[in-house]
């Protein structure tokens, strides 16, 4: 890519000296030279100062006995600037709390990390291409907090 038609602004800002094209994808490259793409840059929740970052959480979240899938996102908190939330959708038949998966998140990763607000569901908002929709994801949850406390 040469840069962004009409718009030397953003092309600076993608496109270094050198040439190479900073896309804001987190990868990793294997023993054999294969790359794959992990995450994004910018896709940070930032809690009373600290990054948490989701693919993280996500990562240990799948690790515990019956979830599935899981999917972690910001959502506004006046006091941390952002808090921790995690949609999880359990195995078949796996009946598991936000307090059960507390508990198993408790001194496994930093406290800070932990979800304090857990959505069980069946299926997450995802685009028609199969990508989930983080940003409706936290949408839906922070209208659902805000409701649940009027």
């Amino acid at each position: 890519m040469l840069g962004y038609w009409e718009d030397p602004g953003a092309t600076a800002r993608a496109i270094d000296s050198t040439g190479w094209m900073h896309t804001g994808d987190l990868a990793v490259m294997d023993d054999e030279g294969y790359v794959s793409i992990v995450g994004r840059l910018k896709d940070v929740i930032i809690r009373g100062g600290e990054n948490v970052y989701p693919r993280e959480v996500e990562e240990f979240l799948h690790t515990i006995p019956g979830v599935a899938e899981a999917q972690v996102i910001g959502i506004p908190c006046p006091k941390y600037g952002e808090e921790v939330m995690a949609w999880v959708r359990l195995q078949i038949g796996v009946i598991l709390t936000g307090d059960d998966l507390f508990a198993a998140c408790h001194g496994r990763i930093a406290t800070y990390k932990i979800p304090r607000h857990w959505k069980f569901v069946d299926t997450f908002p995802m685009t028609v291409t199969g990508k989930v929709q983080k940003y409706r994801m936290r949408e839906l949850a922070t209208a659902e907090l805000r409701g649940a406390s009027a």
